[in-house]
């Protein structure tokens, strides 16, 4: 990045190649391996695809972004990251996790498929556990389409709740309520 380029605003989100169960529980999130990662810059209007071979290039744009979002990337995402690089990744202060504000208010962890549908209407193509098997049979495509969507959704999402202050949430038992929001 050159001096004179405004930092971008990156949506993202990752998959992983090994199931929680499979690296000895959700305590061992680094160990789960990145099987695909996409980044949406906002200012350009532009997706980017990373595999594993392409990590390095994929903690560069992420630290050096001026604002980073995702759902569930400080506890999720960077994690899985982790082992790869020396080096922190910076977070502090310009990373906007979607799910932390929603946890504070809520007390739970609600799910991205659930927030999609009552806000934007939009579905998911499946999850995490689709994702590890399309990894394993080698449907990469199937796998960044996947990713894409969240990815995609992540930012509608996030455009949605700043612009209006609430997201909604499915609720099963009382169909629809607004959570409100500050990111």
């Amino acid at each position: 990045m050159t001096h004179t380029q405004k930092p971008q605003t990156l949506v993202f989100d990752l998959e992983t190649k090994r199931l929680a169960d499979e690296v000895g529980g959700w305590s061992n999130i680094c160990k789960m391996g990145m099987s695909v990662a996409v980044t949406y810059s906002v200012e350009e209007d532009r997706f980017t695809v990373y595999t594993e071979q392409d990590v390095e290039s994929l903690i560069r744009a992420i630290n050096e972004a001026g604002l980073v979002v995702g759902f569930n990337v400080l506890r999720f995402d960077y994690e899985v990251l982790r082992p790869y690089t020396l080096f922190p990744i910076r977070s502090e202060g310009k990373t906007t996790d979607l799910m932390i504000p929603l946890f504070q208010t809520l007390g739970f962890r609600p799910k991205l498929e659930d927030l999609a549908a009552a806000t934007l209407g939009a579905g998911k193509q499946g999850d995490g556990l689709d994702a590890v098997r399309w990894f394993r049979e080698g449907k990469m495509d199937q796998l960044i389409a996947y990713c894409k969507q969240d990815v995609q959704v992540t930012h509608d999402l996030y455009q949605f709740g700043k612009e209006r202050g609430f997201v909604l949430l499915r609720d099963r038992y009382k169909g629809s309520r607004r959570v409100p929001v500050k990111w």
